[in-house]
């Protein structure tokens, strides 16, 4: 599977993006999630969907304003992310993992990564 992420860019607080992520090969056996990684920072979890899509988990920091989802037809992920905040800056990367076992937060846990696309949130 290789991931493509994109999307990213540098908005005002309050405001919104929308992220992508284009994937090739067996897409919809995969859940999919975001991390990001602020400079000088860990990279965190974000954000989780199903390979079916049934489920979405959160990180709290961003429930209520960011909305994953997924179109298994076209192999393409989507973090809508509304409300931003500067604290929200970061480089967000897209991951899957073909096996559900181990913590969802785990950066450990995924078989593949996009490349990154960066998030810029002006105060």
């Amino acid at each position: 599977v290789q991931l493509q992420a994109s999307g990213g860019g540098l908005v005002q607080a309050g405001g919104s993006l929308r992220l992508s992520c284009a994937a090739s090969g067996r897409f919809n056996s995969y859940d999919m999630s975001w991390f990001r990684q602020a400079p000088g920072k860990e990279r965190e979890f974000v954000a989780q969907i199903t390979w079916s899509g049934g489920t979405t988990t959160y990180v709290e920091s961003v429930k209520g304003r960011f909305t994953l989802s997924r179109d298994n037809a076209k192999n393409v992920m989507y973090l809508q992310m509304n409300s931003l905040k500067p604290e929200d800056t970061a480089v967000y990367y897209c991951a899957a993992r073909f096996n559900p076992v181990g913590l969802r937060t785990s950066t450990r846990t995924y078989d593949y990564w996009g490349q990154g696309t960066l998030v810029t949130v002006s105060s």
